[in-house]
């Protein structure tokens, strides 16, 4: 009995620190300058330690089915995350502020899995490196990692778009990211690139991946399904809003349905994804059969 009551209280505490490294990570974000490519790699971060919370509540029987007190490797995690810490904002002259936030966000990070080694062990920690590793979605990418990568999206959703337009027989002109139709021209910019589609249906791939399969093979091709999707989905609504402007109305491109038409195709990218999803789940339930047999 005295030992459950250990146990919930040091639940309890641990709750509560990580109530406040929440707390410093939700103020970080807020105080760091958002450009408008940026902005759409801000958006889910608040929620991804609600998500990996979940994970944490429902695994928790395995979890800590057996805790023990690592005071020395959760001592030294615990300061490496906080001289990461220290080192962000010491460094903040020199790096950009998206880069600040991302070391500092890792930092915070390190410091909260110390922290939990030294409440409930290396074997708690082994057994809860999913929830663990899915925290690490909250750190805003750095831009030598988020530049070149928009640029990727940017490239082949425009290769997408020209694909499309030639399929479906409209005229056009195309001069890098710039295609040209009759009555409007529209730019496939990087903030068109789907960063913040591709990101959310990422993170959806690794979930579900989660929650419904259990072959790594399979977690592995939903995941990366993602890319092409995001790719096709990109494609579609950059030519959709294109032939839409051009042959119905021009002020369709400086409209809300331009502004906000990218919802409709996520869902339909979240319906691909859902699809994909079906098909490995029968494949391994026919492996299964053909093993059971």
């Amino acid at each position: 009995m005295r030992k459950g009551h250990e146990t919930t209280k040091k639940s309890i505490a641990f709750i509560l620190i990580s109530g406040a490294l929440y707390g410093v990570f939700y103020r970080l974000l807020q105080q760091t300058p958002q450009t408008e490519l940026t902005h759409h790699t801000f958006t889910h971060l608040p929620i991804i330690p609600f998500i990996s919370a979940f994970f944490f509540f429902t695994e928790r029987k395995t979890i800590f089915s057996h805790q023990d007190r690592a005071i020395t490797a959760g001592s030294i995690i615990a300061c490496a995350g906080i001289a990461g810490f220290a080192i962000s904002y010491a460094a903040g002259a020199y790096l950009s502020p998206n880069n600040v936030a991302s070391l500092g966000t890792v930092s915070i990070i390190t410091l909260w899995t110390g922290l939990f080694v030294l409440f409930f062990g290396t074997e708690a920690l082994k057994k809860a490196r999913f929830p663990v590793l899915f925290l690490l979605f909250a750190v805003p990418i750095p831009l030598f990692i988020l530049i070149p990568y928009v640029h990727f999206l940017q490239v082949l959703s425009t290769e997408a778009a020209h694909v499309i337009f030639m399929i479906s027989g409209v005229t056009f002109v195309r001069e890098g990211f710039m295609f040209h139709l009759p009555q409007v021209s529209i730019e496939v910019a990087d903030v068109c690139s789907g960063i913040r589609s591709s990101i959310a249906l990422f993170i959806t791939g690794i979930m579900a991946g989660k929650l419904f399969l259990k072959k790594p093979v399979s977690k592995v091709i939903l995941a990366l399904a993602v890319f092409p999707i995001t790719i096709i989905k990109n494609g579609l609504r950059i030519s959709g809003l294109a032939i839409l402007g051009s042959y119905v109305d021009s002020r369709i491109l400086h409209s809300d349905i331009h502004r906000e038409g990218g919802k409709p195709f996520f869902i339909l990218a979240l319906l691909l994804l859902g699809l994909i999803l079906w098909a490995l789940k029968r494949w391994e339930k026919g492996v299964q059969e053909r093993k059971t047999r």
